[in-house]
């Protein structure tokens, strides 16, 4: 089920609140925002090809979160970017607007059309450092962090920043031939293996340039398995790696050398949206054969993954870590263990509704929720559906809701609380006596006058304690008489419905416990019932009782 059909309930809810300001802006405004592509600092433009394209909706004077998409054009007119847009703009208060890619490349950031929120992106081509001016410029609300995106292009900053957050990866070092520092580019290959800098790796082993950019991963064998090397590069029609029989490494260039993963022939790709929310899928390794494996469409086949509990530790980590709220990244399942060996930045998933409803819907929330307030836009906040079900505890650790358990039963019998009191006073015995209680051995007391009867009594027993005049054997039951006067007084009244008092003759006293008990003494074992309420099912031909248990599960590791 997506977002949108688990909030549509809440919309109709919030619909009636909100009836008398609709009514008001519905003369001015048109139902769904304008979805622009922006050329100035106004935002007027051309209206995006598929997208909406009505104009009239520039002049629209209701407030709106302005939400400025600056990207190149092959990402911002690419499906998963169309599907997601297409969702945000049905948000009653945000206005899209898509930056042209000349006024990016050629424009001066000054002219480049005002936001509220920006999202934006590096890819081939991209002028980050006129992206990063801009935001500085405007100060707008930034989604990805532009200054964490150089570093995701940079491999070695990508490992130092994942070993700094205590995030597993593979065994590696980093052979640097740009360092002035000969200790850092120092390579001795044998047959089998390779050392760099005075680390050992055997082959199989991978071989990555430090740009991430640069796609080109070669994998060498060991002679045992044939030797060679496996050369991956990005996907070109239907391959995605070739076999070649060169088994030496390249000599220009800086790379990192790592440990090879046996992951059984997949990858898993995960997609964050903010560090609560990770989509994974899995897919064929390209280190297996080459082939990408397509479905009828002429679409790389990917399977869904379910992510265990360290893993979206590891997805919360890397969001948070890189400051990117929408960011991609590789993970090897090897040895029992989760390894991230690659972060992509901002990317996401090639096709699945369910992703693009919840992506948008968790993104629209986050930008009105940060803006909203600062703008004075009369927005009411949603039920949270991209809120965590965790909740922190004193000790730094975190539980996280798995389930919840409801304890059924039938409400054919209220449940009650009972005391139970040995009495031996002649006051109670007068009572028994009163009720017949001789005829049959036992009475129940429901009325409101036969319980007042016996709440005075209680009454009277515990004023006799308090006066030093009863004796020892009413004093050990101090406590319970106290109990039995409590209950009585509750409410304020007696209803006869929710208390009562059952009165059992026993001739011979009480079962002896030992040979020192006196069994023979006459007494009147009582027995006070309390009903408690309970919440029932309103249907009257299922009168079922219902006790709900939210169940956390403490998470292994401490965030």
């Amino acid at each position: 089920m997506s977002y949108t059909e688990l909030e549509s309930g809440y919309q109709d809810l919030r619909q009636s609140s909100q009836q008398a300001q609709t009514q008001s802006f519905s003369n001015e405004r048109s139902t769904r925002p304008g979805f622009f592509v922006g050329s100035d600092g106004n935002g007027d433009g051309e209206s995006n090809d598929g997208m909406d394209s009505d104009c009239s909706t520039c002049s629209n004077p209701g407030k709106q979160v302005v939400v400025g998409i600056c990207a190149m054009a092959k990402k911002t007119q690419s499906k998963p970017m169309k599907e997601i847009l297409t969702r945000l703009q049905e948000f009653e208060f945000i206005k899209m607007l898509i930056f042209s890619e000349d006024v990016i490349l050629k424009e001066s950031v000054e002219n480049w059309p005002l936001c509220d929120c920006l999202i934006s992106f590096h890819s081939k081509g991209f002028p980050l450092e006129k992206a990063i001016q801009y935001a500085q410029l405007r100060k707008p609300y930034v989604l990805n962090n532009l200054h964490m995106q150089y570093d995701i292009q940079d491999r070695r900053r990508v490992y130092a920043i994942l070993e700094k957050e205590g995030i597993e990866i593979p065994r590696y070092a980093v052979l640097d031939r740009d360092s002035p520092d000969p200790k850092q580019h120092e390579l001795i290959e044998s047959e089998d293996h390779v050392e760099v800098n005075g680390i050992i790796f055997n082959k199989p082993f991978v071989e990555k340039p430090v740009s991430a950019e640069d796609h080109n991963i070669y994998i060498y064998y060991p002679t045992s398995a044939g030797g060679g090397s496996q050369r991956l590069f990005r996907k070109i029609g239907s391959r995605s790696s070739v076999y070649s029989p060169e088994s030496r490494v390249r000599k220009t260039g800086s790379f990192i050398y790592e440990d090879f993963m046996p992951t059984d022939g997949t990858d898993v790709k995960v997609y964050t949206v903010g560090p609560d929310y990770a989509h994974a899928e899995a897919r064929k390794s390209p280190a297996l054969d080459g082939k990408v494996e397509r479905d009828s469409e002429g679409k790389e086949i990917r399977y869904p993954v379910i992510l265990n509990n360290a893993e979206k530790l590891i997805s919360r980590k890397v969001c948070l870590a890189f400051k990117q709220t929408v960011c991609g990244f590789d993970l090897l399942r090897a040895n029992g263990k989760s390894y991230v060996c690659d972060v992509n930045g901002f990317s996401f998933v090639k096709n699945s509704n369910k992703y693009y409803d919840d992506c948008a819907k968790i993104l629209g929330n986050m930008i009105l929720r940060e803006l909203t307030p600062t703008l004075h836009i009369p927005w009411l906040v949603p039920f949270q559906l991209d809120d965590p079900p965790i909740v922190p505890t004193t000790f730094g650790k975190m539980m996280e809701l798995r389930c919840v358990v409801a304890v059924i039963r039938h409400g054919d019998r209220t449940p009650k609380q009972k005391m139970k009191l040995e009495v031996r006073h002649p006051k109670f015995f007068e009572i028994f006596e009163k009720y017949d209680g001789y005829k049959d051995g036992h009475v129940k007391l429901k009325r409101p006058k036969q319980l007042q009867e016996i709440l005075d009594i209680a009454r009277y027993l515990l004023s006799e304690i308090q006066n030093k005049s009863a004796d020892a054997e009413i004093q050990e039951k101090e406590s319970k008489l106290e109990q039995l006067k409590n209950v009585l007084e509750m409410y304020g009244h007696f209803s006869g419905i929710n208390r009562k008092v059952q009165m059992k003759y026993q001739p011979k006293g009480r079962p002896r416990g030992s040979s020192s008990d006196d069994g023979n003494t006459k007494t009147i074992y009582l027995v006070l019932c309390h009903k408690f309420t309970c919440i029932f099912s309103k249907h009257p031909e299922f009168p079922y009782i219902y006790v709900i248990l939210p169940m956390y599960v403490l998470n292994v590791k401490s965030f």
